[in-house]
């Protein structure tokens, strides 16, 4: 699987891949607030250091899980944030107004994000070691600003057009027309009842 797409788990146990379109959006699809607790994945310290190693950090340079240093308190403010990012993100996607406070909150974890070198060896890329629960807050952090501020990336966010369902992503699609979280599962869903609804023809 590239970097930055995951394999998620329904409520009824389907396996599906999901695209979130940016870093901050692939944190969303970890859990988050109220309902979204159920979902939940980044228990532990260890949780997040090892989910990291699948997400589009792994695509800028090669990482692994000793690479991170997090502490209890690094998971709890990155999971402040991407609770944050969830009053934010939905409003957004659906052309609501947002919380002046949401947006600060996001804009006080924007600190520096990890850094990359590059080895004189071979020209690779490493990251700077070891990476900080900080630097990466402000990955994230960085990351949703973008997106909301950017009004490019903003018109691009998309809710996922299946009913129910609550994903969130990021339309990097050439011609902007994405709908699904997934075709395995929202695209297919819709196919299938568009199928069922079609007017059987009369026998001959």
């Amino acid at each position: 699987m590239h970097p930055g797409i995951h394999v998620l788990t329904s409520a009824d146990g389907q396996r599906f891949s999901f695209d979130p379109g940016s870093l901050s959006i692939e944190l969303l699809a970890t859990g988050g607030p109220g309902a979204g607790r159920r979902w939940e994945i980044l228990h532990r310290p260890e949780d997040l250091a090892d989910w990291l190693t699948r997400t589009r950090l792994a695509a800028t340079a090669p990482l692994t899980v000793g690479d991170v240093r997090i502490s209890a308190g690094d998971l709890d403010r990155i999971r402040h944030l991407r609770d944050t990012f969830w009053s934010v993100a939905p409003a957004l996607a659906q052309r609501s107004t947002v919380a002046a406070a949401d947006i600060e909150t996001i804009n006080g974890y924007a600190a520096p994000p990890p850094r990359f070198r590059v080895d004189p060896a071979d020209l690779s890329r490493r990251w700077v070691t070891p990476i900080t629960g900080r630097q990466l807050l402000g990955a994230f952090a960085r990351d949703a600003l973008d997106v909301i501020g950017t009004a490019e990336l903003r018109a691009r966010l998309r809710e996922c057009a299946g009913n129910p369902c609550e994903l969130i992503f990021l339309d990097t699609s050439r011609p902007g027309n994405r709908r699904w979280c997934s075709m395995e599962r929202c695209g297919n869903r819709n196919k299938a009842r568009n199928r069922r609804a079609e007017p059987t023809a009369p026998e001959a």
